[in-house]
């Protein structure tokens, strides 16, 4: 009898770890993928893998497509669960990030500490030399790459070129939040701190490390990325999984949780050059108001997101394993990074597994 039981309880561990096995294969959701470097491999699940409705994918698509729209990436665990291109657009069609590039140079500026080229605490002019602003000295010098990456440089948000003759004092860095196209000086800071160019060491460090395509434009006053939406996405997945591709460490994740929490106390919803949903408050460009609540209240709170004028987006939701890009033209007339179109595009993402 004691030998008939073992044998049954044998059976049945074989039969439950047979179950276990096919669960994984045949719901990829359970782990994270990350696609080859090269080539046009990428991994996808279904909308009926997921469980999720259906029914609310055309009506998607079809906001999506009226808001002028030319890419929307959905990717839960690193598989791609929507892939859409709209207008003539391609997946093989460079397109520019706008401000969502920020958070580019944020990273970036993150992998140059952590190779002791450089500390985000340390003065600008450290490693570009003084003058590089209109300010005094004393007012100069207490500007840190921490108060680029941070918003808070204190210079005069009025002017967008980022000349001396336009850096002006506005107020002590650290004191005063205001979003301004200083923070490109991070690049120049990058380059002094490594001896390469911008763009080379962006290429070595981050770029061709997780198989992004794309390089950096020059338009008017700012330096701004251009991709395709895949590689676009392989920057969102880089950061769902807290700055580290598959088993390698591209950015480490202690700068990872700084560069995506609270990063001063005057504008609760930024980072180092990522806006922050949830937060019980926020600032926007252009603004010194304080807005009550979450950025984008029909989205999930622990979200964090770039975003860049006419509506490109990264959102990055760790609570859902899920990365969303949104490229294409401005949404509506009003062309600032964030518009009533991030809410609604939410309450049509969110009937996707609500």
């Amino acid at each position: 009898m004691t030998k008939t039981i073992c044998k049954i309880l044998m059976v049945l561990f074989f039969v439950s770890c047979s179950k276990d096995d096919n669960t994984s294969e045949t719901n990829p959701t359970q782990t994270m993928y990350f696609p080859p470097l090269t080539g046009s491999t990428w991994e996808t699940t279904s909308i009926s893998d997921l469980k999720w409705n259906q029914n609310a994918v055309q009506p998607l698509l079809d906001y999506l497509e009226l808001k002028h729209s030319k890419s929307f990436i959905i990717l839960v665990n690193g598989r791609i669960v929507m892939e859409n291109y709209f207008n003539g657009h391609t997946a093989s069609t460079n397109w520019y990030w706008a401000s969502a590039g920020k958070t580019l140079t944020s990273t970036v500026t993150g992998i140059a500490q952590q190779e002791n080229l450089l500390n985000i605490n340390n003065k600008v002019s450290q490693y570009i030399g003084t003058g590089w602003t209109s300010e005094a000295l004393g007012k100069e010098n207490l500007i840190t790459c921490r108060h680029l990456l941070t918003m808070t440089s204190g210079l005069d948000d009025s002017k967008d070129d980022v000349d001396p003759a336009n850096l002006i004092y506005k107020a002590d860095a650290g004191t005063r939040w205001a979003y301004h196209n200083v923070y490109v000086k991070l690049q120049d800071v990058v380059a002094q701190a490594s001896g390469q160019t911008w763009e080379n060491y962006f290429n070595t460090k981050l770029r061709d490390k997780i198989g992004m395509n794309g390089n950096w434009v020059q338009l008017g006053v700012n330096s701004v990325y251009t991709s395709t939406s895949r590689s676009m996405a392989r920057f969102g997945l880089l950061m769902l999984n807290k700055g580290k591709w598959d088993n390698n460490i591209i950015l480490n994740e202690t700068y990872f949780n700084e560069a995506t929490t609270t990063s001063q106390n005057i504008n609760l919803g930024y980072g180092y050059l990522w806006w922050l949903n949830g937060k019980t408050n926020y600032h926007l460009p252009q603004s010194q108001l304080t807005f009550q609540g979450s950025i984008i209240p029909t989205a999930p709170n622990d979200m964090f997101m770039a975003l860049g004028k006419n509506d490109q987006k990264i959102y990055v939701v760790p609570s859902k394993n899920m990365v969303i890009i949104r490229m294409g033209d401005a949404a509506d007339d009003v062309n600032l990074a964030l518009s009533d179109f991030d809410k609604t595009l939410w309450e049509k993402i969110s009937a996707l597994y609500q």
